[in-house]
């Protein structure tokens, strides 16, 4: 059946817009902030629901509709709260948000209502956005045990890739990845640590960028660590990032990471040029392509090619030692401050009846085993509790080696040694199969050098590989998402890397 015929002409025509896009039309009246919100409960109805449905969205905001309508009188009596008014926002379930519970996808926390917003998430809400609802994740942001599966949780199920569903849609923000790719929301928030943005947008064929940790704050936002933590926008284009980011951008009092964050946070939209790439001289991490496969390379080389002909200045950079020990420092710092910072976490929430430490989340587990650990366990939790307090002093050891290895003596240098403002590499492969209770079968990818320095890490649609999406990663020091927004949309501009679903 035609597409108009199904929801009408107006919102066909807006199917995997942006969000300026979608603005203007409201502005003209050809369509309401009320009619897009139900058209895409009703697609998700459609798609997501079911044992065989994407599994992308948690639950929907039941109050998502009547906001729209809100917002909509608003608009008809000439208020615009914001860049963002009247667009839908699917929101990570790590993410507080006051209509719905917060449940990090874990049975545990199924009954989490504390009534706040992240401080993201009002942010959203004072720039007009629509908050839909929350997505499915990696059960606790991929924390809980080595063998588990991105994008399946207790409480949602398994999250597919919406290009091929019996593949992954990586995690751990698998279900803001799906969701934005599969056009059930214009765009979508998600957490990441290592990954848990980039890996997902860039199997997606989505923009995800990382911030600088502290540009964003985490408070009210469920932890794995507070050394590398942050929220992130996942977006279908570079400038929806950017309005995205400007939004949420700045400092919190209630977390000291971003304290500085005022000082950088800024239009990100103004930083946007298609011209960018003309002169600028960007790293080529060759050192992260050795898990590629023949195809993927192939499909650098022709990235590489269209940042040349766009007048950019490559520099290959062949060689880093070290990473082995950044993976292992960085392991021993984030099961060190799981424990940590999930009881800091735990101890805030309101009401009676809740886990307050991981070693409570690890009974709950073992009582609910048939349902919570079905297809893998929780070893990284166990190891996170076994820890003792005389493991301070390595804890400490392991966090300056590791963060000196990835930031001064890594990307600072790269880029400082060959006189670059940018590195770039292929972000990660394109979807592997899904195998539940195996792990993921996960290729390799180019992220843990910013999230472990802190540094900001966007990646771009990048064209397709074997049928699948990849991701081209821009990455820079701190504090420098502008200057990567504005590479990625010049690059985003040459040709069409992102081919829909």
């Amino acid at each position: 059946m035609p597409c108009t015929l199904i929801i009408g002409a107006v919102l066909c025509g807006l199917l995997n817009s942006d969000i300026e896009t979608i603005t203007t039309a409201m502005a003209r009246g050809d369509t309401s902030s009320e009619e897009l919100t139900q058209f895409y409960i009703d697609r998700a109805e459609a798609i997501d629901s079911g044992e065989q449905g994407l599994r992308c969205i948690l639950a929907h905001n039941p109050n998502a509709i009547a906001d729209a309508s809100r917002l909509d009188a608003q608009r008809a009596r000439g208020s615009v709260k914001g860049p963002l008014h009247g667009v839908p926002i699917l929101i990570k379930d790590n993410i507080e948000t006051r209509e719905l519970p917060t449940t990090a996808g874990s049975l545990a926390l199924v009954n989490n209502r504390t009534g706040r917003d992240a401080t993201v998430v009002q942010r959203l809400r004072d720039a007009g956005a629509v908050i839909l609802g929350k997505a499915n994740l990696s059960e606790w942001a991929n924390i809980r045990s080595p063998k588990s599966s991105s994008g399946w949780s207790a409480v949602g199920g398994l999250t597919r890739n919406p290009y091929n569903r019996d593949r992954s849609a990586c995690g751990s923000s698998s279900g803001s990845g799906a969701a934005v790719a599969a056009d059930l929301v214009t765009a979508a928030i998600g957490t990441e640590t290592d990954g848990s943005v980039t890996c997902p947008a860039a199997m997606n064929g989505l923009v995800g960028l990382k911030p600088t940790v502290g540009l964003l704050p985490r408070t009210h936002i469920v932890p794995i660590s507070h050394s590398q933590d942050t929220a992130g926008p996942m977006t279908r284009t570079v400038k929806d990032a950017a309005i995205m980011l400007s939004v949420m951008a700045g400092s919190d009092p209630l977390d000291a990471a971003s304290a500085s964050a005022d000082l950088h946070k800024m239009d990100y939209t103004s930083a946007l040029d298609s011209n960018a790439l003309k002169n600028c001289r960007i790293g080529v991490l060759w050192f992260h392509t050795d898990w590629c496969s023949p195809e993927q390379l192939t499909a650098f080389e022709q990235q590489l090619e269209a940042l040349r002909k766009a007048g950019a200045v490559l520099v290959d950079i062949r060689e880093f030692p070290g990473m082995e020990t950044i993976y292992t420092d960085e392991m021993a710092v984030l099961l060190h401050e799981l424990r940590s910072d999930m009881a800091t976490y735990l101890s805030s929430v309101p009401g009676e009846g809740h886990p307050r430490t991981l070693n409570d989340i690890i009974a709950f587990n073992r009582t609910h085993a048939d349902r919570e650990m079905p297809h893998f366990g929780q070893e990284f939790f166990e190891m996170a509790v076994s820890a003792d307090a005389a493991s301070e002093s390595e804890y400490s050891e392991a966090l300056a080696r590791a963060r000196a290895a990835a930031g001064p003596n890594g990307i600072d240098r790269l880029l400082a040694e060959h006189n670059l403002t940018a590195l770039i590499a292929p972000t990660t492969g394109p979807a592997f199969e899904i195998t539940l209770g195996e792990g993921d079968a996960f290729a390799g990818g180019s992220t843990t050098l910013p999230a472990v320095a802190g540094y900001p890490h966007l990646t771009v649609p990048a064209g397709m590989v074997d049928g699948l999406p990849v991701g081209l990663s821009f990455i820079g020091p701190a504090w420098s998402e502008s200057h990567l927004l504005a590479l990625g949309y010049a690059f985003e501009q040459l040709k069409q890397w992102r081919i829909t679903p």
